[in-house]
């Protein structure tokens, strides 16, 4: 009897072992797939930034085209000094053209750039400043990485507000010998706590973006804090230099 016994409770250790194996394994399988799915929509919103640029080349490309025939007809025609005043304007309305973020960064430039010619496209009222100090702790991949998770949280939560409701503002500087982040813009949710339960329960894209800022933060020893009124969510983030 007690042979028995012996086999049927290995019998039942055996199922609970392959059950408990089953559940990691499709555990593991949701996680895949999430993470699958946040990649799909990065690599989308990266497509998108792309096309927004190659848009801004044409233009470019075509105005640049016309100035040239312009200044051609002009000296066709005997017109030298009408071709150089033409000149002369043409230098003034480039002097005027610059890029949205001159921050001395270039690496942070080139993202700042691209996030917020987007934010821009989808007619989301914009204010920002920025300055990077030339010496810094946090490496230029790190600090891309939360700027760019920062616009697209932000930009995400716009998009679920009314139009004439969405905004953006963002301020890069040095306070009290740290780089100070902060960001600010419309939301449609409010939130009593924001803590780490808070985090995990944003699934998706905008979930994603939180925990990788935060683990970023951790590595220099920083701090982030994020508030959430009706209608405004702000992220404050402090890293040293």
């Amino acid at each position: 009897m007690k042979f028995w016994m012996i086999l049927l409770a290995a019998g039942l250790a055996a199922l609970a072992a392959g059950g408990a194996a089953l559940g990691a394994w499709l555990l593991l399988r949701r996680a895949d797939r999430r993470i699958a799915a946040y990649q799909n929509k990065l690599l989308a919103r990266q497509i998108d930034e792309v096309q927004n640029i190659y848009l801004m080349m044409r233009g470019w490309r075509h105005d640049y085209h016309n100035h040239l025939q312009t200044l051609k007809a002009k000296l066709d025609m005997g017109q030298g000094e009408g071709a150089r005043a033409y000149l002369d304007r043409l230098e003034e309305d480039l002097d005027g053209i610059r890029a949205l973020a001159e921050t001395g960064n270039v690496s942070v430039d080139a993202i700042l750039n691209a996030k917020l010619s987007l934010v821009l496209k989808k007619e989301i009222e914009l204010n920002f400043k920025a300055e990077v100090p030339q010496a810094l702790t946090v490496s230029d991949i790190d600090l891309c990485v939360i700027l760019g998770n920062l616009i697209d949280n932000a930009v995400e939560s716009c998009e679920r507000v009314e139009e004439d409701r969405r905004f953006l503002r963002l301020y890069i500087g040095v306070l009290k010998k740290q780089l100070y982040l902060s960001i600010t813009n419309a939301t449609a949710e409010t939130v009593r706590k924001i803590d780490a339960a808070y985090i995990s329960a944003k699934r998706g894209n905008h979930g994603h973006g939180l925990k990788r800022i935060d683990r970023v933060v951790e590595k220099y020893g920083g701090y982030v804090n994020r508030q959430n009124e009706p209608g405004v969510f702000a992220t404050e983030i402090l890293l040293p230099l």
